[in-house]
């Protein structure tokens, strides 16, 4: 069954979400300066809220290049950068 969620709930579900890609992205050194929930899509009735990444400077855009390429890079040899396990469970 589907969970219904009020407005108020998908608005606090969004800036929860954001500020764990945030986290997320901070832990490997990449800070997006205008990572926000979209307040337009917020404050709709017929649409989940959006999360705006925003604009970045090119140094910041090549350091998540980097780090996106690291782990696709671990994830093509079967392991998990969530984790730092291998593909049987092993640490890396």
């Amino acid at each position: 069954m589907v969970e219904v969620l009020t407005a108020s709930e998908r608005e606090q579900a969004a800036e929860q979400a954001t500020a764990e890609l945030d986290s997320a992205l901070r832990a490997v050194g990449v800070a997006l300066p205008s990572l926000c929930v979209d307040q337009v899509s917020a404050a709709s009735t017929f649409m989940a809220p959006l999360v705006e990444l925003g604009r970045c400077n090119v140094e910041t855009a090549r350091r998540l290049a980097e780090v996106l390429a690291e782990y696709a890079k671990g994830a093509a040899y079967g392991h998990d950068a969530r984790d730092g396990q291998g593909p049987e469970g092993r640490r890396r």
